[in-house]
């Protein structure tokens, strides 16, 4: 089935609402000497696989059509039920992109991988403790040693606005254009989990149950002239994507709706993460050139990271989810999980997408190698607005059932966790 609507209502639709990012730009440069971004050692997931492959201690395996993704995928611990397929034009290899050969995106907490039938490599994004996300180009070509080479290229898109001004993701719901305008991928905007869900995913296979939940998956885009254009109120609804194109390659026949919804949150967070830790190394650099003691506390990034990790501003869910994949039952078995078998990863997807509203992404390697003047704010924040002592009626969204449960399970299974964390009371 091969759905059309036209480009001049979704226009008019994805223009109505402009998602503010909530927060400024890195403005310094990212090769600034406390930054050095592309000089600096780097220890995030491609590059532990990198030293592997040169010890030996990983060998990868060429398969036919999909070439090392298999291999690749086994080696960074990323699940191929994470795979999400989008066919627009937006990224190295764009040329290569359509509905008829969508590029597969893998993803973990930390590290995604990009995969284009017929493509010449494989794209990977990892996400560095110090460096922010470094990204790699692996050849699809048999060879006695592979090797992810770092491709700084990336950053013509990866470092933007958009990405706070730090090489980061980004995740778009673009107009999926006719296949002969290579400028497409321009229009559109970002998502993260504050985007309404009508104007989510243009340009992108959604497979699962969405409810009630109109969105802007499955849909392309012709001509207004053309004959069999036609419109549309609800949301293409696919079990699979069998029948939609020739799947030769696709290591798995979904583009979960679950896992969309998770990679939008947290790509959106990796880039605050980033942010916040650079700022707090830069002023820690400049306090230390000009010898001046003082409070060098990010409070304004903290705040905005903070709402964000707790999902203050969430979009919520016009009804009930269901993922395709099994991606959401592969996702909560990772934990940790507290005393009582609560977990962070959790998913609710009945009002809000997960059922304990505060990241996962807490327990990232690069969240706890923030500097110290970072973690502190953000968790001096979080203290604030779960005690219940911030009063704005923003966090009213946030229940004392909420704000308990989160509290509880963070004490249980965060280990730098401050000691003013007690129960929730108010």
């Amino acid at each position: 089935m091969r759905l059309v609507v036209a480009l001049a209502a979704m226009t008019v639709a994805l223009a109505v609402v402009v998602l503010a990012q909530g927060t400024g730009l890195f403005r310094e440069s990212r090769d600034h000497p406390t930054i050095a971004y592309s000089t600096g050692p780097v220890s995030d997931a491609a590059e532990k696989l990198n030293r592997q492959l040169q010890q030996g201690v990983v060998e990868l395996t060429f398969e036919p059509t999909s070439g090392y993704l298999r291999s690749v995928l086994d080696a960074l611990r990323i699940p191929v039920e994470s795979q999400a397929l989008v066919f627009s034009k937006t990224a190295l290899q764009a040329h290569r992109i359509n509905p008829r050969n969508p590029r597969a995106v893998f993803f973990a907490d930390s590290v995604a991988v990009g995969w284009v039938r017929g493509g010449n490599a494989l794209e990977v994004a990892a996400h560095d403790p110090r460096q922010g996300v470094v990204f790699y180009t692996l050849d699809q070509e048999p060879a006695s040693r592979p090797q992810l080479r770092r491709n700084d290229n990336c950053l013509a898109c990866h470092l933007a606005w958009a990405t706070l001004g730090v090489p980061g993701l980004l995740m778009l719901t673009t107009f999926p254009m006719p296949e002969d305008d290579q400028y497409a991928y321009a229009m559109g905007g970002f998502s993260d989990h504050r985007r309404p869900f009508v104007e989510r995913w243009g340009g992108w296979y959604v497979t699962g149950n969405p409810g009630r939940a109109r969105h802007f998956g499955n849909l392309f885009v012709q001509p207004e002239n053309e004959p069999d254009m036609t419109g549309s109120d609800v949301a293409v609804q696919l079990a699979s994507v069998d029948g939609q194109f020739d799947t030769e390659g696709y290591l798995s026949l979904h583009s979960d709706i679950v896992a969309l919804m998770v990679l939008e949150h947290q790509a959106y967070l990796t880039n605050l993460i980033t942010k916040i830790g650079w700022e707090t190394r830069l002023a820690l650099y400049e306090q230390d050139a000009s010898g001046r003691i003082g409070d060098v506390a990010p409070r304004e990034t903290a705040a905005t990271f903070v709402d964000y990790l707790l999902f203050v501003d969430e979009a919520s869910l016009p009804g009930p989810i269901r993922g395709s994949s099994g991606f959401a039952e592969a996702f909560v078995a990772q934990g940790p999980s507290d005393r009582l078998g609560r977990s962070l990863r959790e998913f609710d997807l009945e009002r809000r997408l997960m059922r304990y509203p505060c990241s996962y992404m807490i327990y990232t390697e690069a969240f706890d190698a923030l500097p110290p003047p970072a973690k502190s704010a953000i968790y001096q924040r979080m203290w604030q607005i779960l005690s219940g002592e911030a009063g704005e009626e923003r966090y009213s969204t946030l229940s004392l059932a909420d704000r308990q449960a989160v509290v509880e399970i963070l004490r249980d299974t965060k280990e730098d966790l401050p000691e003013y964390f007690q129960p929730v009371l108010r």
